[in-house]
């Protein structure tokens, strides 16, 4: 017979709750990072009350407190998904919530099979193992990366250029478990003064990597190259103008917009994700002699120290194709098979044109993820997350565009731009500062698009790159290699900007090497799985 505890029931429902306000409430952009650092104290000490209690189910009842922080969490950060939709928003959030609380699920099991110390070790590891399995595989959905807290307080992270994001997944964790100790000690003795001192060692955690990176900030100057470059906000409507609008009449809106700027000969002139989206998109066996291809050709005489980057939509057929050329390969009614992409585009006068695809795609919006295995069991029914009707293609390596005065650029599309070490190749391949590219405006004005902004502050510092970011209703904006905003335009405005953008070459720690603390972690928290797993620490542990 399950024994239960009303008050204590009441209590861990407060801890649950605190815990997901912390979390969501720490989260940019309206959040306060500060209080990263003790999101996870209230959940961890209602695991340790759950498995100290009298009562039964334990891991039931962890479970069932978990989903209802992460729940909060995820609502509260991520509620903004269903400006695109509803049923989207509500999958993302559940899962995520799931994904998470199984993570603290585990962690509750383990602390049963193994000492104190090794148990939070495993914590961190398991968590930080986490956050790169939801970086890699087809459900990737890594918004919510501890590290990714830190987006708005980029003097306190300046040594992600050595870490990382995941240096300050590790930072947060850290300095958590050290919270935990305090808020135990004075649960227990309630003692002020001595709570106070066993506060220390958590001021200094979180004090120590901020007067680092504020001595990097003062230490690091801004590179002295420069490329001037033009960004373009459109302000189009996705839901009503967006396709009624061909692509030379979007072609001429550049000119309209962007006149005073493109008579400045920038040499690079960035234009929104998918802006030339008219029909199918390009036929990229034939697009080179069509009316539009001529039409981007004019713009090109008229403009020719210019290279127009631009979003498109592309497609590939395979018309002799008798099964899937590829594993995102679609089939028409009549059988033939096609690819279609969400691409990047350069135009320049005299210049080979250039192309990108799109490869790390939203989940549902624009790709069925292990597609060859669910769609025979499923259709098409994961794509129903209001975006495409078909899978997207993807390409292999990340390329850049290099324009006629030999200066490369990242063309970062849109989602792309969240994912740390993806980004590294892009800079390991040459580019010399980050352009990207995107469409936020399917979200609406919520915080969705101001989170995006903000994470590609991250990939500035990460990879000590300048970004130059055109976003269709905004935010449009010119990043520093240090992350700091120089030039934006308003959500909704049109317009354009142009900005003299740092050039750089030289590759930080975490260009080389990426997410090595990451991959540690899978190290580690499987060899202390197996330990746990085999009870060979059992008579050690805590509980």
């Amino acid at each position: 017979m399950l024994v239960t505890n009303e008050p204590k029931v009441k209590q861990n429902s407060l801890r649950a709750i605190c815990a997901g306000l912390l979390l969501a409430f720490s989260w940019p952009t309206y959040g306060f990072s500060f209080l990263i650092f003790f999101s996870l104290v209230p959940l961890l000490l209602l695991v340790e009350s759950i498995q100290e209690d009298q009562m039964g189910k334990k891991r039931g009842r962890i479970f069932l407190f978990s989903y209802l922080t992460f729940l909060i969490w995820n609502c509260i950060s991520t509620l903004w998904i269903k400006e695109a939709s509803v049923f989207g928003a509500t999958f993302a959030i559940a899962c995520n919530s799931l994904f998470y609380t199984l993570l603290i699920t585990l962690y509750s099991w383990v602390q049963t099979r193994m000492a104190k110390k090794s148990a939070y070790l495993f914590l961190v590891a398991l968590w930080m193992a986490f956050e790169k399995f939801h970086l890699d595989w087809e459900f990737s959905w890594p918004w919510l990366n501890l590290g990714n807290a830190f987006a708005n307080t980029t003097q306190w992270i300046q040594w992600y250029e050595f870490t990382g994001s995941f240096g300050g997944t590790l930072w947060v964790l850290i300095v958590n478990i050290i919270a935990l100790g305090g808020v135990q000690h004075y649960l227990k003795t309630r003692k002020i003064k001595s709570s106070l001192r066993k506060a220390i060692p958590v001021l200094f955690w979180i004090a120590i990597p901020i007067a680092i990176s504020l001595l990097i900030y003062t230490q690091r100057p801004l590179s002295e190259e420069k490329v001037l470059v033009t960004v373009l906000q459109p302000n189009i409507d996705p839901y009503q103008k967006k396709f009624t609008t061909t692509n030379v009449q979007l072609l001429e809106k550049i000119t309209e917009i962007a006149k005073t700027e493109l008579k400045q000969n920038p040499k690079f002139l960035l234009t929104p994700e998918g802006y030339l989206d008219e029909g199918f998109g390009l036929d990229l066996l034939a697009y080179k002699t069509t009316p539009i291809r001529e039409v981007i050709g004019s713009f090109n005489t008229t403009y020719p120290k210019t290279a127009l980057l631009t979003g498109a939509q592309s497609y590939r057929i395979y018309a002799q194709a008798k099964k899937a050329p590829t594993r995102t390969a679609n089939q028409t009614q009549n059988g033939v098979w096609y690819d279609i992409y969400n691409s990047a585009f350069q135009f320049e006068n005299n210049i080979e044109d250039q192309y990108y695809h799109k490869s790390k795609l939203v989940v549902g919006v624009e790709y069925m993820p292990y597609k060859h295995l669910l769609k025979p069991i499923m259709g098409e029914f994961l794509l129903d997350f209001g975006g495409t009707i078909a899978t997207r293609g993807i390409q292999k390596k990340r390329s850049v565009f290099t324009s006629s005065k030999g200066i490369s650029t990242a063309p970062i599309i849109c989602y792309e731009s969240i994912y740390g070490s993806y980004v590294t190749e892009y800079v390991r391949n040459g580019a010399q500062f980050l352009s990207i590219i995107t469409n936020d405006a399917w979200w609406g004005n919520t915080q969705g698009h101001q989170q995006l902004l903000s994470y590609a502050r991250l990939r500035a510092i990460e990879n000590r790159r300048a970004v130059a970011r055109s976003a269709n209703t905004g935010i449009s904006a010119f990043i520093n290699s240090r992350g700091e905003i120089e030039k934006s335009l308003a959500y909704e405005a049109q317009g354009a900007l142009i900005h003299s953008n740092e050039l750089t070459k030289k590759l930080t720690f975490y260009t080389v090497y990426g997410d090595y603390l990451a991959r540690w972690s899978f190290l580690i928290f499987g060899l202390l799985f197996l330990i746990a797993l085999s009870g060979r620490s059992k008579s050690q542990a805590a509980f």
